[in-house]
């Protein structure tokens, strides 16, 4: 499955990149992010790896991430690993404006085993949405300082 979202941020895109780019700010916009944890590699540049754990409702999700490529401030690439899902994300930063940055991310998702591919066909909708949701609340914590550990 492979789909496009994007958003308008009201920064300039210097001090978008650097509020995205720093794993501090993650919990802030990154909702039910528990930890992160580096594995290997150098933290924020290609070929690192990090444990991430999310709490989704009563379900622990645990994925590795892998960065990719780092071309900052226009791009910024990683894949994601969890059971049965590899998930891959193309994410640029273009300058609208001296003040608007867009934020568009390609986003692929493989699924394996039966189930993974029949949860995949059947919450298909549901993907986007949550890609979506990731970009709209680092808009609100961007713009307005909103941290979702908060909400």
């Amino acid at each position: 499955m492979k789909y496009t979202v994007s958003i308008l941020i009201d920064l300039p895109r210097d001090r978008m990149v650097e509020l995205f780019d720093n794993p501090a700010n993650l919990p802030c916009w990154q909702r039910g992010l528990q930890s992160m944890q580096l594995i290997s590699g150098t933290a924020g540049q290609p070929g690192a790896r990090s444990r991430l754990v999310f709490q989704m409702g009563k379900r622990r999700i645990e994925m590795i991430e892998t960065i990719t490529k780092r071309n900052l401030p226009e791009e910024f690439d990683g894949t994601y690993e969890a059971t049965g899902v590899f998930n891959v994300v193309h994410n640029r930063f273009s300058s609208v404006s001296a003040s608007q940055t867009r934020w568009e991310s390609h986003v692929e998702f493989r699924f394996s085993g039966l189930f993974m591919r029949f949860i995949g066909l059947v919450m298909k909708s549901a993907f986007p949405r949550q890609s979506l949701q990731y970009m709209q609340d680092f808009k609100a914590f961007a713009e307005q300082g909103v941290d979702v550990r908060r909400l």
